[in-house]
């Protein structure tokens, strides 16, 4: 899926916020953020990481810069196993035309070399934020990985169900703020899980459409967000 693509069908389920978060990476960010203000769409830029633990944990920036520096880091610390296109798929990153750029070598699913406890500081020393991924469900969880949610610099955690319980059992998310999404791998989940946020495209954006999105901002609507 495209950035175009995904824009086309969130632009139809009136989405007025989205984030690009391929796995440990954000190549195809600079796509995605050329074609947001065609579509009416304010980006969000990162990537879902997946730590030592092999937990999925989402980091996200309103600067496309700081993202693609993170990109870069995550990249140098990514597990080097070559990506066999033939049994994993390509992992190509295109421009705002669909045209192919470029081809990532290392397969991109694999863990990078940063544990969750260190996660949270890293992405906060390239003003990003991270939000453990689907912190309920079976695989690359918090819960499946660890037993519990854990505590750390989380702007929120997401769930896949609300109340979020594992295991048959309610699980505990400290307090923090609770975010669902999409987590789309294939295009009919796209837009599947959104959320509200309290904050007005002014706010978020206040130097106007088509601008780098106000990551404080970002954060106190997150803060806003349920807790249960």
């Amino acid at each position: 899926m495209s950035p175009r693509f995904m824009l086309e069908i969130a632009a139809q389920k009136e989405l007025k916020i989205m984030a690009l978060t391929d796995h440990n990476s954000s190549l195809n960010c600079p796509a995605f953020a050329k074609l947001c203000p065609q579509f009416g769409i304010i980006p969000i830029f990162g990537m879902e990481a997946t730590t030592s633990e092999e937990i999925h944990a989402l980091c996200l920036f309103t600067s496309l810069e700081a993202s693609l520096a993170f990109s870069d880091y995550a990249y140098s610390i990514l597990t080097p196993f070559l990506n066999n296109p033939e049994k994993t798929g390509d992992q190509v990153y295109v421009d705002e035309n669909d045209s192919i750029e470029g081809e990532v070598e290392y397969y991109l699913v694999n863990p990078l070399e940063l544990s969750i406890d260190t996660l949270g500081p890293k992405v906060a020393e390239y003003g990003g934020i991270v939000i453990p991924a689907h912190v309920d469900r079976a695989a690359f969880s918090m819960a499946s990985q660890l037993g519990v949610v854990t505590k750390g610099p989380w702007a929120a955690v997401e769930c896949v169900r609300l109340p979020p319980v594992f295991n048959g059992l309610p699980l505990d998310t400290l307090g923090y703020p609770i975010t669902t999404s999409s987590d789309a791998h294939y295009p009919e989940h796209i837009c599947r899980r959104p959320f509200d946020l309290d904050i007005t495209a002014e706010e978020l954006q206040p130097n106007g459409p088509g601008t780098e999105a106000d990551i404080e901002a970002f954060k106190r609507a997150l803060e806003k967000r349920q807790r249960s």
